[in-house]
């Protein structure tokens, strides 16, 4: 009766509109009221559910994503992208997949990237000839690496979401991201360049020659550092992954006022804004998933869910795409943030029953949640290239096809063929 409550009630509330972290938390007062529990349960679960040091490295990663965002290191990205492959057929497609990579690496988040690269890139595109759903198209799915990025607040989340479950570090989790996301760009750089072929785009003058390239990496290289200062730190024990926010957040601050001094009094108090609105609301997510978590766990949901799948099949293979399927589903009504943390105590114990590995999960679902991001109905980093672009969602995806394409080769990939993300790891156990 109880579980019944809390599905039929918590669906209730997304269907007429309710906002996720309100719906997740109205359900849970209703599913405490139907158990006959005291009410103070839900916020004892919410308040016990932020109260972690590890959170810490949230809002700092936030803040060093905004600071990046608005202290121009997305021009200097451009400007090297378009340098090393904006001379090819389709050139700025390609160059803007390697920008939203680069700035998505120091970003660490799909929708500051397109926001960034997107209000540089899209105009520019559509300037010279390029069809407006086709710009939209390659920024939106080039800007969803940044949530496999060593950067990326995502990855703080889901090791808290997997507590309990098994132990996953962050610095796992942050190599097993790196070569995933080599394979989503070159998935990306090859649907960019088949649609531009099959549209006989231009080519986009010649090569500037390799002194160009290597001025404009110079210029776009403090910036791009930051990747290699988090990941050099942990590994050598110089700060802890959570203190690793905090060195982004100084390194931002340095580089975008102090060498770029493109840094503004008015940039920075935007960012600042930005950082705490997006980490309140992160924040609020994590305490009511954590009270909606204890209840799917006292009512056994995995396991029930488990059961469900075994009735269907018993061969691993079968399970991991159904888990796939599932998650690409919810991933298209929820945020990134409230997918994991509602999915994860969920399907990670089923993935995990049937060989699959934790840190491997983490990138099949943070790769899920990603494509939810371009998904509608809410599919945020979608609307944001739209709106950009001044194009319908509508019209977005009648030539969305090539590139959900990529993203599900990559997905396959990692998904069936653990190396991919387990090499790395494996390497500084």
């Amino acid at each position: 009766m109880e579980l019944t409550v809390l599905a039929l009630s918590f669906t209730l509330f997304l269907v007429i509109g309710v906002p996720v972290a309100f719906a997740i938390g109205l359900s849970s007062v209703a599913t405490i009221i139907a158990a006959g529990l005291p009410i103070a349960v839900v916020f004892q679960k919410m308040v016990g559910g932020m109260q972690v040091f590890s959170f810490l490295a949230i809002p700092f990663f936030v803040f060093a994503g905004e600071l990046m965002l608005y202290g121009g290191i997305a021009e200097r990205i451009v400007r090297f992208a378009n340098s090393l492959v904006g001379h090819v057929r389709g050139g700025l497609g390609m160059s803007n997949v390697i920008g939203c990579t680069l700035f998505g690496g120091v970003a660490g988040s799909p929708l500051a990237d397109v926001s960034a690269m997107g209000s540089v890139m899209i105009p520019l595109m559509k300037k010279e000839g390029y069809d407006a759903d086709y710009a939209v198209n390659v920024t939106t799915h080039a800007a969803l690496v940044g949530a496999i990025m060593p950067t990326s607040h995502n990855m703080i989340i889901f090791t808290l979401a997997t507590s309990g479950i098994a132990s996953v570090s962050v610095l796992s989790l942050i190599l097993a991201g790196l070569v995933p996301a080599i394979i989503l760009t070159l998935c990306n750089l090859g649907a960019a360049y088949y649609v531009a072929v099959k549209r006989g785009y231009p080519t986009r003058g010649a090569f500037p020659g390799w002194g160009e390239v290597t001025r404009a990496f110079g210029a776009a290289l403090p910036g791009l550092l930051v990747v290699v200062i988090i990941l050099v730190g942990i590994l050598s024990g110089a700060f802890t992954a959570t203190e690793s926010a905090s060195i982004a957040v100084a390194w931002a601050l340095a580089i975008t006022v102090f060498v770029y001094r493109t840094m503004s009094w008015k940039n920075f108090m935007t960012a600042c804004a930005k950082a705490c609105k997006t980490t309140g609301v992160v924040l609020l997510l994590i305490g009511i998933s954590n009270a909606f978590g204890y209840f799917m766990a006292l009512y056994e949901v995995p396991q029930l869910t488990g059961e469900l799948m075994k009735s269907v099949s018993s061969q691993p293979w079968v399970i991991f795409l159904m888990i796939n399927v599932l998650l690409f589903i919810l991933g298209t009504f929820l945020d990134m943030a409230a997918t994991i943390l509602i999915c994860t105590p969920i399907f990670m114990p089923i993935a995990m029953q049937f060989g699959m590995d934790p840190i491997q999960f983490g990138i099949v679902m943070l790769i899920n949640c990603a494509l939810g991001l371009n998904t509608p109905p809410v599919g945020s980093v979608q609307f944001v290239g739209c709106a950009i672009g001044g194009i319908s969602v509508g019209q977005v995806m009648r030539s969305i096809a090539p590139f959900y394409g990529a993203l599900g080769i990559c997905l396959l990939l990692v998904t069936y063929v653990p190396a991919f993300s387990l090499w790395l790891p494996s390497l500084v156990k």
